[in-house]
């Protein structure tokens, strides 16, 4: 028997015969789309360069991008909302049954490895969900499920699974209603599913549709669940028709055409039946919303980008042109302070040359004294020419004048200019955000090209 597969003790292992991780997240290749979406984000969250901090710099409040886009499913208990995620991700990772199994709101994403978040670290991973903490009750039934699955586009989708909504004395621990249209508002697709089996006209669950549908109406998809069970092919249409009856009743829905598909899980053993089943258009309208995504992402890059590019040139140009101001007042100032300490120089020195001769300037001052006598000696002259009367009045007049000159500066306050640290920020920004404005254009291109023939792609 050979030994060529045998490790010895201590030895180190043989790389041939290492099995490797499942799923290694780390070293997985990312679908452009999802490279497309990090990228985006990245630049908006960047902690020295973000398009987020950089808006700040000139007042602008941008939002968090999202990598992912939110698939809200919600209906009544048992409508097969869970079983759907589970289905969709290739893992059972959610409870299913008849009973009302979820109770709270759980969100499914994927990640590095299977963890169950609670409501404090939810929020950490999704801040635009803090408004959730103020809503009574909410937190505490708020999970956030992990899985490490790759299946269809889950790498791109967060599915929030909501409770499973009944009629009569059935309380819910917080405000399910108001909680349910926040999230409606906030989740890119809102799946209905109704159940063929006596709950289809859930009270609760045709008025929580009513108040999303004139807001949302864009985004929400209606599905009839487990089509399979519902018996016969008269038996479905039957259902159909209470369910479409039942929702043009309503105010807010009895203008809509409605298209409602059928839809049901698969059977594992390949069983067939002849139920339609359209569960695949579902997974195509989740493709869609992430295509649709992906472009609204780089267009929205692209607008915040210049607007924050426009108020940093305006920033720029609004300092520039304070600073040439400031630099015009403070020739001012600086021309009338030094006529006010001139003047009182001048007058001084004049009366000293009228009672003194160039001797004696030489004398106090030294050599300089020749210079200065002969520079102020026309003035000592016009002096000695005025009336001794006039003399007081005149030394009045250049104090006042003088003083004059020391105050009129006031009159030229500096203009508030941009810090110079601050200034060097909005520079670097300029760089940046054309940076972000090619970066766009490239992820733009390769995003085209996906789907586009190179003969028909123009730069």
């Amino acid at each position: 028997m050979s030994n060529d597969g045998v490790r010895k003790r201590g030895a180190p292992p043989n790389p041939a015969t290492v099995r490797p991780v499942a799923n290694p997240m780390d070293q997985r290749v990312l679908t452009l789309n999802e490279r497309i979406l990090n990228d985006i984000f990245n630049i908006y969250t960047d902690k020295d360069v973000g398009l987020v901090k950089l808006g700040k710099l000139v007042g602008i409040e941008l939002p968090y991008p999202r990598r992912k886009v939110t698939v809200m499913i919600l209906g009544n208990h048992s409508a097969g909302k869970s079983s759907f995620i589970n289905w969709y991700i290739e893992e059972t990772i959610l409870k299913t049954g008849v009973a009302i199994e979820t109770q709270g709101f759980a969100f499914v994403t994927s990640g590095k490895k299977r963890d169950t978040l609670k409501g404090p670290a939810t929020l950490q991973l999704y801040p635009h969900l803090k408004q959730l903490q103020e809503m009574q009750g909410v937190l505490d039934y708020l999970t956030t499920e992990v899985s490490t699955s790759r299946s269809r586009k889950f790498n791109l989708v967060a599915f929030v699974d909501t409770p499973g909504l009944v009629d009569g004395d059935m309380n819910y621990p917080f405000d399910v209603n108001e909680t349910l249209l926040w999230l409606g508002n906030m989740a890119d697709l809102v799946f209905v599913f109704f159940d063929p089996m006596g709950q289809a006209l859930c009270k609760r669950t045709l008025n929580i549709l009513e108040s999303l549908w004139s807001p949302y109406s864009e985004k929400i998809r209606l599905y009839l669940a487990k089509a399979d069970e519902a018996g016969s092919e008269t038996d479905r249409q039957k259902v159909l028709m209470q369910i479409v009856q039942e929702l043009c009743k309503r105010p807010g829905l009895n203008r809509t055409g409605f298209d409602m598909p059928t839809i049901y899980l698969p059977d594992a053993s390949g069983k067939p039946s002849r139920c339609a089943n359209q569960i695949t258009d579902v997974c195509d309208e989740i493709e869609k919303v992430i295509e649709q995504t992906v472009q609204n992402s780089l267009n929205n890059l692209e607008r915040d980008a210049n607007l924050v590019k426009e108020r940093v040139s305006v920033s720029l140009a609004l300092d520039a042109e304070a600073r040439k101001r400031n630099f015009r007042r403070n020739i001012r100032r600086l021309v009338f302070n030094v006529l006010g300490f001139i003047l009182p120089f001048l007058l001084f020195t004049v009366l000293v040359i009228a009672e003194t001769s160039a001797e004696g300037m030489r004398k106090h001052i030294g050599p300089g004294g020749d210079l200065v006598y002969h520079f102020c000696k026309p003035l000592a002259i016009l002096w000695s020419a005025v009336p001794k009367s006039y003399h007081l009045h005149i030394v009045i007049g250049i104090v006042c004048l003088s003083a004059a000159c020391l105050m009129i500066p006031r009159c030229f306050p500096t203009e508030k200019v941009v810090a110079n640290r601050e200034l060097t920020n909005l520079k670097l920004a300029m760089n940046v955000l054309e940076d972000n404005l090619n970066r766009k254009k490239t992820m733009y291109s390769e995003y085209l090209r996906q789907s586009v023939a190179e003969s028909d792609f123009i730069e």
